[in-house]
């Protein structure tokens, strides 16, 4: 293949990733705001919209092959086609918990837990997955090591509303019929789920500017 025609299916895939993870962030968001109004026509339409994604991933997933098999890269070029197969495997995943959020929204009757901010945690893993996108796009590795960092204040985040359900769950002394024992052991499971699968998209985040940062500096320091 001539050289320009190899170096514009390298800028395609990264524009084609970018988009990817455009309609995964828009994917998480319609999750959260299916959890917030519990409406389960837009829990559906991230459920079902799982598939869409699954074959961008497996049609990236195929470039990426093809590239290195028939174009045998190196160097620079080689690092970006492997941070950029590693990190659609991140983004297959978020979309996996978007999807996960939409589950949860259909059974998510009324808000048994309603000091725990899931919105305020959710915000901020959108953040830090458009800021790794962002590094990714523009070469940022300084991007990448302060996004690293704030995971500790989601992991923090998550933490404490884990507690503050389960310290709740123990004070509580109104529930004594045993429906209602199960209706919120339900919920309580649920709320919990949520806030694992949120914590989860952070780490899926930082997975994306540890590949970032490998790819522009060949620095592994974020990878382990």
């Amino acid at each position: 293949m001539p050289r320009d025609g190899y170096q514009q299916r390298l800028e395609k895939l990264s524009d084609d990733i970018l988009y990817m993870s455009e309609l995964v962030i828009e994917r998480l968001q319609m999750g959260l705001d299916a959890l917030q109004d519990k409406d389960e026509d837009l829990a559906w339409e991230v459920i079902e919209g799982d598939h869409e994604i699954n074959e961008m991933y497996l049609e990236l997933e195929q470039e990426c092959i093809d590239l290195i098999a028939l174009q045998q890269p190196v160097a620079g070029d080689l690092r970006f086609i492997a941070a950029s197969f590693k990190i659609i495997t991140d983004l297959e995943r978020i979309a996996d918990l978007a999807t996960n959020l939409g589950d949860y929204s259909l059974d998510a009757q009324k808000d048994t837990f309603p000091e725990v901010d899931i919105q305020a945690i959710g915000s901020k893993t959108i953040e830090m997955v458009e800021d790794a996108m962002e590094a990714y796009d523009t070469e940022d590795a300084e991007a990448c090591i302060e996004i690293a960092d704030r995971d500790d204040e989601i992991d923090e985040l998550c933490e404490e509303a884990s507690e503050l359900v389960v310290r709740d769950l123990i004070e509580r002394q109104d529930i004594t019929a045993e429906e209602q024992i199960q209706e919120t052991m339900q919920d309580v499971y649920r709320l919990l789920l949520t806030i694992r699968d949120l914590e989860r998209v952070g780490d899926h985040a930082v997975n994306i500017a540890a590949r970032t940062l490998y790819m522009v500096e060949s620095d592994d320091e974020l990878l382990y």
